[in-house]
């Protein structure tokens, strides 16, 4: 039994040394953890109907416009396409003509977001 106490009081006695040690310090400072200036706070995601309208600011029926419209919905080209009834449908289109004036179309029924 002795024994056993004399081993508990070991442990708990280095668990008591450990913890009245100060933080270390260079220069009588405590050392901390300082972020980069460079990681500037990200900005919030803007939503598709933002992005999808600030397409339309690019001159019509060019490549620019349909490649910013691709960049918000990567094309996946199909041999058939029915009528399209959401935005996403138009990235079956396989000409480029058709798939932009199907994001046009529905770029343009979309209402201005508030500033």
């Amino acid at each position: 039994m002795r024994k056993l106490l004399a081993f508990v009081l070991v442990l708990c006695s280095g668990a008591a040394i450990a913890q009245d040690k100060p933080p270390p310090t260079v220069g009588g400072k405590p050392l901390v953890q300082i972020k980069s200036k460079d990681a500037a706070p990200k900005a919030k995601p803007q939503s598709v109907a933002v992005r999808m309208q600030a397409c339309l600011e690019i001159d019509d029926e060019t490549k620019e416009r349909l490649n910013c419209y691709d960049a918000i919905f990567p094309p996946k080209p199909k041999a058939r396409v029915p009528a399209p009834k959401s935005v996403t449908d138009c990235t079956f289109f396989k000409e480029e003509d058709g798939r932009l004036k199907c994001f046009n179309g529905f770029a343009e029924k979309l209402p201005k977001p508030p500033k």
